[in-house]
Formats: C-alpha cells, structure tokens, sequence
C-alpha cells in the first residue's frame, strides 16, 4: 500500500509561485531600467541638441528618438503589465463600489 503525501503537492505549488513571482520581478525590473536608460539618454540627446543649437530646437529631428523608443517603451510595458494595466478588473470593482456607496449616501 503506497502512501500519499499531500506535502509534495503543497510544496510543488509554493515552488510554482515562488518561480512565478521571480519571472515576474524580472519582468518589472528589465521594463525599469529600460524607462530610467530612456529618461537618462534623452535627456542627455535633447540637451545636446539645446546646447548645440540655437534655432533649429523644435524639429521633429530633436524628439525623434525619444518619440519612436517611446513606442517601443510603451509596447514593452504593455508586454509587461498588460492591456488592461489602467483599467483591470479589479480598478473596475473599486469604482463600482465607490459609486455605489456615492448613491448610497445619496439617498440617505
């Protein structure tokens, strides 16, 4: 008669989350260095470009880089906290609530 042992299952799925958590922090911690190096480096181009030139500032030239990396950036966090990053469910919960209780003392 084998005997089995509901630890293993228990300790398999702690292993699972802890694993989970550790690609996620990953995640978080690639997609913030790449916004402190995109913040960093263009400041540093735009102000090299300030510096430089007097006149010709306000070109599409100047913001160029920061406009097409801003795109790849923004694809990157999407990848990251996904498309439902501003409006998840649970923001969806948290307003449904508020509004009710809005109503709530409305009535009141």
């Amino acid at each position: 008669m084998e005997r089995i042992d509901n630890n293993n299952n228990t300790d398999f799925e702690k292993e699972d989350a802890y694993l989970r958590a550790e690609k996620r922090i990953k995640e978080l911690k690639g997609f913030y260095s790449h916004a402190f190096f995109y913040v960093v480096i263009n400041f540093f181009l735009i102000g090299m470009v300030a510096f430089n030139s007097g006149s010709d500032l306000w070109s599409f030239g100047t913001f160029s880089t920061a406009f097409f990396w801003g795109i790849g950036l923004s694809f990157h966090a999407l990848g990251v906290f996904g498309k439902n990053a501003l409006f998840s469910k649970s923001w969806e919960e948290r307003k449904v609530r508020e509004y009710m209780q809005k109503d709530e003392t409305k009535w009141e």
